[in-house]
């Protein structure tokens, strides 16, 4: 689950492009001392600290990004918007209980849909039954803007607990809402896989990156399938579409190198 927060990013005059591009740590160390010159100056404005806890999160300076977002909170400690950043990053960072806690605090002071909807997506995906009421709730009070959203929470946590048939139903009241929604597409071809019903599984995944086509996850999970139709080449050429939108994937690295040694 990837949910990213909106950031304004400031214009340095004194970050020099050509140094940007003939050496990255400068203009990373150049830019990082910049804004925290800013937050010195500016030591209220929130603008200002995000993008430095932007910054760190784009370097993957998870620790320093959720330090800042700390003082920022000792600052606003009624500020919705900061602990649904803190839980973002506690997230990222692999700490999915801390997370929780966050986006909790968040919703305590603003109950926004898009605070309820991280909540409840990581309700689901530690099997917390919370996650069902939170969908109701956005079910009842956001369904204009969020009901595809409460669908796909309740088939997330079927999906976790292993209820498959039930996540399915669910899923595809999502995809009725927005068929374009290509978590709902993932989460539903993996049920189904999980269900040993792979000929469906693929043409969910087929229509998935039809609609669009560097759906990288959704070729990493086709080729899964393909393996187990006994595609071996088909699920190789899927893997490395996969590869082809996001170089870094390493679960389709390993998946390529697997098959070419048998």
């Amino acid at each position: 689950m990837k949910k990213y927060f909106l950031y304004l990013i400031l214009i340095l005059s004194a970050c020099d492009t050509q140094e940007k591009a003939e050496d990255p740590s400068i203009y990373i160390a150049s830019k990082e001392t910049e804004l925290k010159k800013l937050v010195e100056k500016f030591p209220d404005s929130l603008i200002v600290r995000e993008s430095l806890i932007q910054h760190y999160r784009e370097a993957g300076n998870y620790d320093k990004a959720i330090t800042e977002t700390g003082n920022a909170i000792k600052k606003n400690n009624n500020n919705a918007r900061l602990y649904n950043i803190q839980g973002i990053l506690y997230f990222e960072n692999g700490d999915t209980l801390t997370a929780i806690t966050s986006f909790e605090k968040a919703i305590q002071f603003n109950p926004a849909a898009e605070y309820l909807v991280s909540l409840g997506l990581l309700y689901a995906q530690t099997k917390n039954s919370k996650a069902i009421i939170l969908a109701d709730v956005l079910a009842e009070e956001y369904k204009v803007k969020s009901e595809k959203d409460a669908f796909f929470i309740k088939g997330l946590y079927y999906n976790y607990t292993n209820e498959k048939e039930k996540a399915v139903t669910f899923f595809d009241k999502a995809l009725v809402l927005n068929y374009t929604f290509m978590d709902a597409y993932r989460e539903k071809a993996i049920a189904l896989y999980d269900l040993e019903k792979y000929n469906e599984a693929l043409t969910v995944l087929n229509k998935a990156v039809t609609l669009q086509n560097n759906f990288d996850e959704g070729y990493y999970y086709k080729g899964l399938v393909l393996e187990k139709l006994n595609r071996k080449d088909e699920a190789v050429e899927s893997y490395n579409r996969a590869l082809l939108y996001d170089p870094e994937y390493k679960e389709a690295k390993d998946a390529i190198k697997r098959l070419n040694s048998n």
